[in-house]
């Protein structure tokens, strides 16, 4: 090719080179990142935008994807530092058909085990899905996790082969082998004896549970009554002054009970056979008064009102007594009262002086009647005017009422 074939191919080469690299001086150039990529998850027409923030975001970068159950349903746009500069907010870009809860947690997770990292977005593990995630959410580092690296345990790993811990394990096991030797049977028992004790414990769960309730219902009204304790402490402090002021007394009068619980205890023991026969004694009266409880109760009500009734209390109010008394006069237990009397009524029906009806005689034995014995006079109520100016009878039959009703 000649020169002047060199110089027009480079001429346009020369234009399109300047036109871009005027457009990016215009635009600006902020990396490779920006530059658009074939393939990756489909956003739809209508995505919306979700940030999570995380303590470490490792070797995650922009375009990575997002997935849900190992589906992309999206990608990572932007990974900044947070204002508080103690965390990474990585702003991701999600499809819009797809609906994820308020509460929506994100882990850091990879592809294999020297795979690419991605952002994966689940449902909370409780269950308790609340809302739907709505564009420019916000999913804290409360809700955000990543999982453990290959280099983190390989250091690990590391550093437990290079001598971090296996002579200390070494030594566990010799000590261990050291201290079960020959004690089998001990050590078998101390595992029955800890599981019947795991059992126990397991049978009693709802009692510990309710003392452990109990105990904190405790804790919660000693910090409900924490002023009144702090004062009662407070005002214990003079107590204790005194207390302590007063040790040599307090001292000397323990001392003085010491010795009378002494004699006290040699007089017991030197009285010991008398108490015991008084005591024996005792227990015949005892026993009687058990036997007459009823009538001792009986008996102990009319005690405090002796000699009125026990409900003479009822009665008697102060320096006068209120009583009602009712007579019931009936005739045929009159009549009763009088053929059962050793007296015979014909003595009722006598006026004073006159003779008794049926004479004196009195029938022989062996046969015959015999006349009534002389009755004693009743007091029956004379002739002339009353205390209320009436006039009473001569006597008779008249002077019966009043001779039971203890007239005059």
């Amino acid at each position: 090719m000649s020169v002047l074939a060199r110089r027009l191919v480079l001429v346009p080469v020369a234009l399109v080179c300047a036109v871009v690299l005027a457009a990016c001086g215009e635009a600006g150039f902020s990396g490779l990142y920006n530059a658009p990529l074939p393939g990756g998850a489909d956003v739809g027409e209508d995505p919306y935008r979700v940030t999570a923030e995380f303590d470490d975001v490792l070797d995650l970068v922009p375009h990575a994807s997002v997935r849900v159950n190992d589906v992309s349903i999206g990608r990572v746009d932007h990974i900044a530092l947070a204002e508080d500069t103690k965390s990474a907010e990585v702003t991701m870009t999600v499809n819009g058909d797809i609906e994820l809860p308020a509460n929506a947690e994100a882990d850091l997770r990879q592809s294999s085990l020297l795979g690419e990292k991605f952002v994966e977005l689940r449902e909370p593990e409780d269950g308790q899905a609340k809302g739907t995630l709505a564009d420019g959410a916000t999913i804290p580092l409360a809700r955000t996790s990543r999982g453990v690296e290959l280099e983190e345990v390989l250091g690990a790993l590391s550093l437990l082969l290079s001598g971090g811990g296996i002579d200390q394990l070494r030594d566990i096991a010799e000590e261990l082998n050291a201290a079960m030797s020959g004690n089998e049977p001990e050590i078998k028992a101390l595992l029955s004896h800890a599981e019947e004790l795991t059992r126990s414990l397991d049978g009693q769960k709802d009692e510990i549970v309710r003392a452990i309730d109990g105990l904190d219902e405790l804790s919660g009204t000693l910090r409900a009554e924490n002023d009144h304790l702090a004062t009662a402490l407070d005002e214990l402090e003079p107590g204790l002054r005194v207390v302590s002021e007063q040790r040599d007394e307090l001292v000397n009068a323990l001392g003085a009970l010491d010795e009378l619980s002494d004699v006290t205890v040699d007089t017991i023991e030197q009285s010991r056979d008398q108490v015991v026969e008084n005591l024996r004694a005792l227990e015949p009266v005892l026993r009687k008064l058990a036997e007459a409880d009823a009538d001792l109760i009986e008996a102990l009500k009319i005690l405090p009102t002796y000699p009125l009734p026990w409900n003479a209390g009822d009665v008697v109010k102060g320096d006068y007594a209120n009583v009602d008394v009712e007579f019931e006069l009936k005739l045929d237990k009159l009549i009763d009262n009088i053929r059962n009397s050793s007296q015979p009524p014909l003595g009722l029906f006598e006026t004073p002086g006159s003779e008794p009806q049926g004479g004196t005689e009195q029938a022989e034995p062996g046969g015959g009647s015999r006349g009534a014995p002389n009755l004693p006079e009743l007091p029956l109520p004379q002739s002339g005017s009353g205390t209320d100016g009436s006039t009473g009878g001569d006597g008779g039959l008249l002077g019966v009422p009043g001779a039971l009703l203890g007239g005059r």
